[in-house]
């Protein structure tokens, strides 16, 4: 008997209908008062040896249909190792043709970042004696907002904030942020070392565990989409922005990234603070100088193709980028990854993976460490 089911952490589907011939028809459902969808993530079970054909027929409505062009679900037996088959969507439609080895098999917008291995990654840094945890405060459902600062604060250290997440359907983020962490805790690593004597590391690994753990794309348990409210948020709508900024003003920025990906985009790339009023020329220089020297330690990442840039004055100050330029005058920037793969480097089994987002992530490191002696305290 063929069953779908998406009732574990962070699933998401809607089972139509379900047949013996592994045919069936789905939808995945809408973020929690929200218009937004198109993450999904359920379980198959009985269907080994079958071909299945499973129609997702709201994928013509989800928030970005262009992500579908060009896009291969990915499928796991063991949630650990997530490959790519073929997926076509025409009329509205994405269908997913494949004919799995063994009855039990997951498929997933992409491969997922559970709750439960966000807490195992926090546990892990906390072993290591420079790192401190601490608890910002509580997310609407109850769940903890982490922070994890990596290095001794004080003396003539760089605050630098690195957070992830904040649309949890965007699950390569927090995979990113795994290779970053595991790289600059290396106790081995000479470039890791510098960067500590150098700087202090505040790290948002998860901005959304409420949207994570519900199988949201977008938004929060309130349907609050966190990179449009950090010119104004407030404890009672969205608490997972209002904590970390007051953190922030604590601290101060010498440095920031927040992580993300782009459902349609097939590159990784880096998106500035383009059209905020009033910043220094330092920081266009130093994310130039950032960029250059991650196309060096990552040819999985280009400066050609991106977002449009507004024109001066049109930025939209309601993103954690726009924002925090402003209000501290530093270097801050969007890292966008794809769902789909890399066009310039593709790979035609896992796609833009897991594994390689951890790659990006470890070779942002690099790139930090290319520019840190530019960095500076400016507001």
């Amino acid at each position: 008997m063929i069953t779908i089911s998406c009732e574990f952490d962070g699933g998401n589907i809607e089972v139509k209908s379900c047949g013996e011939d592994g045919a069936a028809r789905l939808a995945i459902r809408q973020d929690k008062d929200s218009e937004h969808f198109q993450w999904f993530y359920f379980r198959v079970t009985g269907g080994g040896g079958l071909p299945l054909s499973l129609a997702i027929e709201n994928a013509g409505e989800a928030s970005y249909p262009p992500g579908w062009e060009g896009y291969d679900v990915a499928y796991s037996y063991d949630r650990e190792t997530w490959f790519r088959t073929e997926t076509s969507f025409k009329d509205g439609v994405l269908t997913i043709e494949h004919q799995p080895e063994f009855d039990s098999v997951y498929y997933a917008y992409f491969a997922p970042y559970s709750m439960e291995r966000h807490l195992d990654l926090v546990a892990a840094c906390m072993t290591d004696p420079r790192v401190a945890y601490e608890r910002l405060g509580s997310t609407v459902d109850g769940q903890d907002m982490d922070l994890l600062t990596i290095g001794t604060p004080g003396g003539d250290k760089l605050p630098c904030w690195i957070i992830a997440r904040q649309h949890p359907g965007e699950t390569m983020a927090e995979w990113l942020m795994e290779g970053l962490l595991e790289r600059l805790l290396d106790p081995d690593d000479p470039v890791s070392r510098v960067l500590l004597e150098r700087a202090v590391f505040y790290v948002v690994p998860n901005m959304n565990p409420d949207g994570s753990r519900r199988g949201h794309l977008r938004t929060t348990a309130l349907g609050v989409n966190l990179n449009r409210v950090w010119h104004d948020p407030n404890m009672q709508t969205c608490p997972e922005v209002a904590v970390v900024r007051e953190r922030m003003e604590d601290t101060n920025v010498a440095f920031f990234l927040d992580v993300h990906g782009d459902e349609a985009l097939p590159y990784n790339f880096i998106a500035g603070p383009d059209g905020v009023e009033g910043l220094g020329d330092h920081v266009r220089e130093d994310i130039e100088a950032y960029q250059a020297a991650l196309v060096q330690a990552s040819p999985d990442f280009q400066t050609e193709f991106g977002y449009p840039v507004p024109p001066m004055g049109e930025a939209d100050m309601s993103m954690a980028t726009n924002w925090v330029a402003k209000r501290f005058n530093a270097i801050s920037m969007t890292l966008e990854q794809p769902f789909k793969d890399t066009k310039d480097s593709p790979s035609q089994l896992y796609g833009w993976s897991p594994a390689r987002a951890r790659h990006l992530g470890r070779a942002n490191v690099e790139a930090l460490h290319a520019v840190v002696g530019r960095l500076k305290v400016r507001s």
